[in-house]
């Protein structure tokens, strides 16, 4: 039986087998026990087990006297507006995000539409575990409610922070895939309101996978040609709950999914300076970007929560993770795809460069991410073997291990969403950046 993952942003496991009904339903119990009361925003992205999922979560909801307002399939970006727009208490977003078709899970949001903060993350994660939980009497049963469509808000509030004519000007043509995931109609319906032409692929969200779930670019090889094929200039691509942003060029090259950030940092710095906040594992590109428009640049713990509370801080303009995640404030403190495309249009429309070229002007690095499957109690012996190893390097430990050289650096730390530990490393040259994570690796599953 695989296990449960149990972290403060929620759980994830294997659909009937380490993630059930009844551990959805103890789950939601725990959140509402801790919001105590008040309207909580359900959602879940297309996977045909989020169906059953959402009525385990309204059982937890209710019985600790919380009323429900089920939105139905929705991006998670979405569910962030949808908390402010309704006065939410918080939200239980029902999905696996990048994880395989088998898996599932939940994902909290607190009165502010972000992810809940890493510390109510713990309470909820405890009460999870050990209760005890609050429930309601007889006539303090809450309820499921159905409220008004919230992709609308969604789209709107975009189009008020980008210049919608400046889009619209070019009539860029756009191929779209959705994979089957929550974030399709949505997508298609604002860049058509951009003006775009929009190719949709796989757009409806049913939860069938045309490729796997984490939209990278081993993953997208028979996605990719279509771009070129459809004569599109860009190719958006989304994970299944619509909080990642994957690109392709014009020549149906896969872009790293480091660059989405990159070039929607390079946009938005442009209009308007300010910090910019990142993880410690995402691309220097945003730090050179950040340097060279004289804004102050920080580094965060990995995790949205973390990059989120971070930017919040330091009052950043901008942010987000190296995943594809660009995180804007004007729109929500949520991994955001629906403004990342509009900021990426904005720069293409305004450039008059194709994607290719736009990528080819950024500083350039190569970076390898890798994870090896490593028990937990030899991953801080290993660390330390790092940092020997590498002892002229700067090291941070406020997140496993973050190592920096002169012109590379390497990034350390156990995931809190799968089984493993993630070994990253950027370096001028592929090989430089293979030869950072082979010997880190060795130092992992070399029996220290």
């Amino acid at each position: 039986m695989s296990e449960l993952i149990v972290s403060v942003s929620g759980i994830r496991g294997v659909i009937g087998d380490s993630l059930t009904p009844d551990a959805a339903c103890r789950f939601a119990m725990a959140l509402g026990t801790h919001l105590g009361g008040g309207r909580v925003v359900v959602s879940r992205d297309g996977r045909p087990s989020g169906d059953a999922l959402r009525h385990a979560v309204f059982a937890g909801l209710m019985a600790t006297g919380c009323t429900a307002d089920d939105i139905g399939i929705a991006p998670t970006p979405t569910v962030g507006i949808a908390v402010r727009t309704l006065s939410a208490a918080g939200a239980i977003q029902i999905t696996a995000s990048h994880n395989p078709a088998p898996w599932n899970g939940l994902k909290m949001f607190g009165p502010d539409g972000a992810v809940l903060p890493a510390e109510q993350g713990q309470r909820v994660k405890l009460l999870f575990e050990r209760g005890p939980f609050k429930l309601a009497k007889w006539d303090g049963i809450g309820a499921v409610h159905v409220p008004p469509d919230v992709l609308a808000d969604h789209a709107r509030l975009v189009q008020e922070n980008v210049s919608v004519s400046t889009i619209a000007s070019r009539g860029i043509r756009v191929f779209l895939d959705g994979n089957g995931g929550s974030g399709g109609p949505l997508a298609a319906m604002l860049l058509g309101e951009l003006g775009c032409q929009v190719i949709q692929h796989n757009c409806e969200s049913n939860g069938l996978f045309a490729h796997e779930a984490e939209p990278t670019p081993a993953h997208l090889v028979d996605v990719a040609p279509w771009v070129k094929q459809t004569a599109s200039a860009v190719g958006f691509v989304l994970d299944p709950d619509a909080d990642r942003l994957a690109l392709i060029d014009e020549t149906g090259t896969c872009v790293s999914e480091e660059l989405t950030l990159a070039l929607a940092v390079k946009y938005r710095l442009r209009h308007a300076t300010g910090p910019v906040v990142v993880n410690m594992s995402t691309s220097r590109v945003i730090e050179d970007l950040a340097t060279a428009a004289g804004c102050t640049f920080t580094r965060s713990a990995v995790g949205e929560a973390n990059v989120v509370a971070k930017m919040r801080e330091v009052k950043a303009v901008i942010g987000g993770e190296g995943n594809g995640g660009v995180i804007d404030p004007r729109i929500g403190w949520v991994r955001d795809p629906f403004i990342g495309m509009p900021l990426i249009l904005s720069l293409m429309a305004e450039e008059r460069k194709p994607v290719s070229q736009l990528v080819a002007e950024l500083p350039q690095y190569a970076m390898l991410k890798t994870k090896f499957t490593v028990p937990r109690e030899k991953l801080l012996p290993a660390l330390d073997a790092m940092r020997a190893k590498w002892s002229d390097a700067t090291a941070n430990t406020v997140d496993g291990l973050r190592l920096d050289g002169p012109d590379w650096w390497l990034h350390a730390r156990a995931s809190n969403t799968e089984p493993v530990v993630r070994i990253i490393a950027e370096a001028p040259t592929e090989e430089q950046a293979r030869r950072l994570c082979d010997e880190a690796g060795e130092l992992l599953t070399g029996g220290v």
